[in-house]
C-alpha cells in the first residue's frame, strides 16, 4: 500500500499506531522520493534486498513491486503486524533489532536508518553484510560527513572503513517537510556499492588500527604510532617507509596510507 499525505493521518487513527521517538520513528509521505530511492538500489530478479525500519512501510510497497526475495526487519512490532495485514506471506518479516540478526548472505539492503544510531548502524552493516553488492541509504543529513569526508573534523575512522568497502555517492537531500512527524534536520540518500576484491581481514583490522589512532586526533601521528607500537624507533621506521611527516596529524593522512600503514604492522 503506498503510504502519501492523504491517508497516512487516517492509518494511524484506524490502528492506534504513534511514531515512537525512541526507535526514530518519522514516516516518508512522499511516494515518488520512496520509488526514486527504490530505484537506485537497482533490485534484479530473484536478489535477496533486506529493507531496515520499514515503518508502514513508505519504501516497502515501491520494493514489493520487484521479483525478489525480499525481507524487512522492524525492531517495533506494530510496523511488523501492520505490513503484514497488506503484504502477508509476500514478505519474509523479522521483528528484531537489526544489530542482533544475521545480515551477511542479503545482495542489497536499504533504509531510512534511525538518526541516534546512524554510525553504529552503518559500521555493523559494513563488517557483518559481506555478501551485500549495494545499499540504499537515508540518514541525517550533517551525518554525512562522517562517512564521506577525507580530511578535517568530520573525517575519521569510519570514514577509513567506508571508503576502502566502498565507492561512496551521494544522489539527493529530503526536506523535513516530507515526513511525519517533521524532523529538525534534512536528510539525505545515499549509496553505499561494494568494491571488488575487498579483503575483509585487513580492511577491518586498519579500521580498528585507525580507530586506535583518532583516539588522540591532536597528537601527531608519530606520538600516537609511539604509543601504538610502544617504540618511537618503530614508528620512526614506519613514517619512515611511507615518506610520512612525523608532525601530519591522523585526520591528515588518507585511507590507503592508512591500510598501507597497517600492513606494514603486519608483517
Amino acid at each position: 500500500m503506498e503510504i502519501n499525505r492523504s491517508n497516512i493521518f487516517e492509518i494511524l487513527k484506524n490502528t492506534d499506531i504513534h511514531p515512537d521517538k525512541d526507535y526514530g520513528q518519522n514516516f516518508l509521505l512522499e511516494p515518488e522520493i520512496a520509488k526514486s530511492i527504490v530505484e537506485l538500489l537497482d533490485i534484479k530478479k530473484d536478489e535477496k534486498v533486506l529493507e531496515i525500519g520499514p515503518g508502514l512501510g513508505s519504501l516497502t510497497h515501491f520494493i514489493d513491486l520487484k521479483e525478489s526475495n525480499f525481507t524487512v526487519c522492524d525492531i517495533d512490532y506494530r510496523m511488523i503486524d501492520f505490513l503484514k495485514i497488506f503484504y502477508q506471506n509476500r514478505i519474509h518479516y523479522i521483528n528484531n533489532d537489526i544489530r542482533k540478526i544475521d545480515v551477511s548472505n542479503y545482495d542489497k539492503i536499504i533504509g531510512n536508518l534511525p538518526y541516534n544510531i546512524t554510525t553504529e548502524l552503518v559500521e555493523f552493516l559494513l563488517i557483518n553484510a559481506k555478501q551485500t553488492k549495494k545499499m540504499v541509504l537515508m540518514i541525517q543529513l550533517e551525518a554525512f560527513n562522517r562517512f564521506y569526508e577525507l580530511s578535517g573534523e568530520d573525517y575519521g575512522a569510519i570514514s577509513i572503513l567506508t571508503r576502502l568497502m566502498c565507492n561512496v555517492e551521494k544522489h539527493f537531500v529530503v526536506k523535513p517537510g516530507s515526513f511525519h512527524p517533521v524532523p529538525k534536520c534534512k536528510s539525505v540518500v545515499f549509496t553505499l556499492t561494494r568494491k571488488d576484491d575487498v579483503n575483509y581481514d585487513l580492511v577491518i583490522g586498519t579500521y580498528k588500527f585507525a580507530k586506535a589512532l583518532f583516539l588522540n586526533r591532536r597528537k601527531t601521528i608519530y606520538n600516537n604510532l609511539k604509543n601504538y607500537l610502544s617504540s618511537g624507533d618503530k614508528a620512526t621506521e614506519l613514517l619512515s617507509k611511507l615518506n610520512l611527516d612525523p608532525n601530519l596529524r591522523p585526520e591528515n593522512i588518507k585511507p590507503e596510507i592508512y591500510f598501507q600503514m597497517y600492513q606494514l604492522i603486519q608483517k
